[in-house]
């Protein structure tokens, strides 16, 4: 059952409550340092693009920012917090639909993360010049087919892949059910078999 005492943010929650927030000072510092990378990761694996990543995360916190007072620990922070990654991740993502037809080019960014993401494959030192370039390539198609899902579907597969998000904490955090949950995901399952299968079996089979 959610509230204050089972949250661990809950301290800084309260912290921010109490007092009249003037920007990043503060304990909203401390719970914008704790999840900045986060959100930043979701919203970038969501958009597959960095620049709407920054604009996402950016519209994220003022959201927080402006609503924080009204937050009563009907589910934890964080699963709050990355509902509205999640949301103004997709929000932004279709009015840029809304506003032009998006072309091949502008779905498939081959940016990468710069936060060293969880998703890397490896870590990057030792490695010969040749194996670093294959795994970003890799890496790059990975990013390419979860931004080639559904928004409800690369949602989904970002909290559970990305973020390691269980079961229960996805349905917390969408508000949706455990069984939606299991249906989303064995359906993002299927789509990126589909896409990957080919790629893998190029890079590993040659």
């Amino acid at each position: 059952m959610a509230g204050p005492q089972t949250d661990p943010d809950a301290r800084l929650v309260l912290a921010c409550q109490a007092e009249t927030l003037r920007g990043l000072e503060g304990p909203f510092r401390e719970l914008y340092d704790s999840y900045k990378d986060r959100v930043y990761n979701v919203c970038y694996r969501i958009t597959g693009s960095a620049t709407d990543a920054l604009d996402a995360s950016q519209e994220t916190f003022g959201i927080v920012f402006r609503k924080l007072a009204e937050f009563r620990f009907e589910s934890k922070f964080s699963s709050w917090v990355y509902r509205i990654a999640v949301n103004a991740s997709i929000d932004l993502k279709r009015r840029q639909v809304s506003r032009r037809m998006p072309s091949l080019d502008a779905i498939q960014e081959h940016e990468l993360a710069p936060d060293g993401s969880r998703f890397d494959l490896t870590d990057e030192r030792g490695e010969q010049p040749q194996a670093t370039a294959s795994r970003h390539e890799l890496e790059s198609e990975i990013q390419r087919a979860i931004t080639r899902l559904s928004p409800k579907l690369r949602a989904i597969t970002v909290l559970r892949y990305v973020e390691n998000l269980s079961y229960e904490q996805i349905s917390e955090t969408l508000h949706i059910s455990l069984g939606t949950v299991k249906s989303r995901l064995a359906r993002a399952h299927e789509a990126l078999d589909r896409e990957l299968t080919p790629v893998l079996d190029r890079f590993y089979l040659g």
